[in-house]
């Protein structure tokens, strides 16, 4: 019994890690320990639900390789590529395979890791702000981390506890809240905050139709043109600091990733638009070298050209291999097609059947809002591709979760 229960904590920390190493920001670490748990903790079987999934993500890949055929890229980019293209696979097994056979409470052990992550930030936001003498939201986000969608998760299903039979005593749970509400307020992200409120409206069952969801769908929809015109009218400062600074991010949002003509000699409407910048960029450059790279993409190893140099995270750079949208860069490697194959991935969240029994339903009412909110994710954060995502972790942990919750019931997923 001793030997068990020391395995389990064992494989907890491996789960902690593999969640935590991400928001180091460096994609390599995170290959390297993604890579070695999949491999550790390997099945012998694995079901339809997550080989569908994983097979989008390969077949991506594969459309990349092919187009990569007599291309003349350097090995560097070439691998490069191929780890990054890699990267929602390795994330879904091992989400998959540690909460498939090494945890007797799985839930429990994804709230504790989304509870150590948020610590830990809060421990970076106080250091950040006390030791630093950060004021703005662009500093502290600088220093502390631009968002976490793995935390919103474990917010989700700490505030709908009772729904997905969470075994933690109820004032533990609230301090769980508090924290994590505190640490994802401090990431000052709004896909994060869109993320919450789909998340949280899926699992109030409002993207089912009925007269009531419309209704409630509505008054949200009718209150956030208001609330943003409100903003728009205000008017706020584009340098200005705290709040404003974030009203001013709002603002531009609707914008940003839209705009079809840029002024790249005026220094604001490139920084503010520059999202766009990229994907006219990308359109342009794809579309230009014809049908062949239109379809089937110009493969591993390639990149756009900035057409200047421009300061990209700590470096400037004007050769880029990834954008910040998800369907261009999947455009770019893997052309039209790997985009409809990329959009079928993100359908498989809406097909998922509905079900009698409540635990399995509200599972799903989940993976419908991860489905509404990928189509924002992956236009603004590269999606399941984004170097510092922890999404497919939680996915493929759900996936696993919602398995053994129905072979142990001896249920069958009609």
């Amino acid at each position: 019994m001793g030997f068990k229960i020391q395995k389990e904590l064992v494989y907890q920390i491996i789960f902690i890690i593999c969640v935590a190493v991400p928001y180091l920001n460096n994609y390599e670490l995170t290959f390297i320990v993604w890579s070695i748990t999949a491999l550790l903790t390997i099945r012998k079987k694995y079901s339809f639900s997550i080989l569908k999934l994983i097979v989008f993500f390969l077949i991506i890949l594969s459309i990349a390789f092919i187009s990569s055929i007599n291309q003349n890229f350097k090995s560097y980019n070439f691998i490069r590529d191929v780890a990054y293209l890699l990267k929602p696979v390795l994330g879904l097994l091992v989400g998959y395979q540690l909460c498939k056979s090494h945890f007797k409470n799985p839930l429990n052990t994804a709230i504790n890791a989304g509870v150590f992550i948020a610590v830990v930030h809060l421990l970076i936001v106080g250091y950040t702000i006390l030791f630093r003498s950060v004021r703005t939201m662009h500093e502290l986000r600088m220093y502390a981390g631009y968002f976490s969608d793995f935390e919103i998760y474990i917010l989700i299903l700490l505030i709908f506890h009772r729904e997905f039979q969470i075994n933690i005593p109820l004032k533990k749970i609230r301090w769980f809240i508090v924290i994590i509400s505190l640490s994802s307020f401090f990431y000052l992200a709004r896909t994060n905050f869109i993320q919450f409120i789909i998340l949280f409206l899926a699992l109030k069952g409002y993207f089912v139709l009925t007269k009531k969801s419309i209704v409630v769908l509505t008054t949200i929809i009718i209150t956030t043109l208001v609330g943003y015109s409100a903003i728009y009218v205000y008017n706020p400062n584009r340098g200005a600091k705290g709040f404003e600074a974030f009203l001013f991010k709002i603002k531009n949002a609707p914008i940003e990733p839209f705009k079809t003509k840029i002024d790249v000699t005026n220094w604001k409407d490139f920084n503010d638009n520059y999202r766009s910048y990229e994907n006219i960029l990308t359109i342009r450059q794809v579309g230009n070298a014809g049908v062949q790279d239109i379809l089937i993409g110009q493969g591993l190893g390639s990149s756009i050209d900035l057409k200047k140099e421009v300061w990209l995270q700590s470096s400037y750079m004007r050769y880029i291999p990834f954008l910040h949208n998800g369907f261009m860069t999947i455009f770019l490697k893997s052309g039209l097609l790997g985009v409809l194959i990329l959009l079928l991935s993100i359908i498989y969240f809406f097909r998922i059947k509905k079900s009698d029994i409540k635990l399995i339903q509200n599972i799903n009412y989940l993976f419908l809002g991860t489905g509404l909110f990928l189509f924002i994710s992956y236009w603004v954060f590269m999606g399941f591709y984004f170097t510092v995502d922890t999404k497919t972790i939680i996915i493929g942990f759900l996936i696993s979760y919602k398995e053994l919750y129905l072979k142990s019931n001896k249920i069958l997923d009609k």
